[in-house]
């Protein structure tokens, strides 16, 4: 399809049918035809025309389109502030509240995604383990990234805390939260990366246990510590898995073609055994 002109990409648009639904649908897609074409113009043209249709909307689905709308066309700011137009009822305020986050979070505004998410659930963040947002994405997981990515660090280790889930799941959740609080408290930061090697340990996904080793030695040594535990365990744990490359990685040694690193995804590599059946602990 070549260049369309504006008033063109709006008459074509808008003789689709006539009414108020019509119309936002025709802008949208005259956005998005704007938008292949690379017009930046265009679009800041058709997003506002998109900002200023239904002032006052009369219903919460008109105020979702028009949201979603401006969305596809690559504004989520204007979306937020045309949801911030509605107040909802008590029966919609769900599909609001998933919109104003999903808004947020593309505008990158975390704070106000964290404030959606936890409004989503009444502030019972607990609940937020048993959401699955857009794009399978866990509640409770977005809404420590937000309070992250907002600054919040000792706030966002207190959400991934509150999740019962074990295993895998709270072997990750325990790592990141032992990340966020480090510098902090690298006390509180050790021992909670002790309980996720035991979780990671219980579900015997090797994998997990090692990199959640290279994070203990990470973290103790940027802590002024000697590492030496993590180390001595990483070292015992990676040979008993034959993984060559995470040995090598620990000594440095790279003289003999036999003791080149392998990658863990080779075969024989941690990451291609398929967890084994035993393993120490690490």
């Amino acid at each position: 399809m070549g260049f369309e002109p504006l008033p063109l990409l709006l008459s074509m648009a808008a003789a689709v049918t006539p009414g108020p639904s019509a119309d936002l649908a025709a802008v949208q897609q005259a956005c998005l035809t704007a938008t292949q074409q690379g017009d930046v113009a265009q679009q800041e043209v058709l997003r506002d025309r998109l900002l200023e249709m239904h002032p006052n909307p009369k219903g919460l689905q008109t105020v979702l389109a028009q949201a979603r709308a401006l969305m596809s066309c690559g504004s989520p700011q204007s979306a937020f502030r045309v949801l911030s137009r509605y107040g909802p009822n008590s029966e919609e305020r769900r599909p609001w509240l998933l919109l104003r986050w999903e808004a947020a979070a593309a505008s990158l505004d975390h704070p106000r995604a964290a404030l959606a998410l936890r409004r989503l659930v009444d502030g019972d963040i607990q609940a937020l383990e048993q959401e699955q947002l857009p794009g399978q994405r866990n509640g409770l997981n977005q809404l420590a990234y937000h309070e992250a990515a907002a600054g919040q660090s000792g706030e966002a280790a207190a959400v991934l805390l509150v999740g019962r889930a074990g295993g895998r799941v709270g072997a990750e959740r325990l790592g990141r939260a032992a990340e966020l609080v480090a510098d902090e408290n690298p006390e509180q930061a050790d021992q909670w990366l002790e309980q996720a090697l035991e979780q990671a340990s219980a579900a015997e996904a090797w994998g997990q246990a090692v990199a959640l080793l290279q994070l203990q030695l990470r973290l103790q040594l940027a802590a002024g510590g000697d590492g030496a535990r993590p180390r001595e365990r990483l070292l015992r744990l990676t040979a008993r898995l034959d993984d060559r490359y995470g040995s090598w990685q620990l000594d440095g040694s790279s003289s003999a073609t036999e003791a080149l690193p392998r990658s863990p995804r080779d075969p024989g590599g941690h990451a291609a055994v398929g967890e084994p059946s035993s393993a120490p602990s690490p």
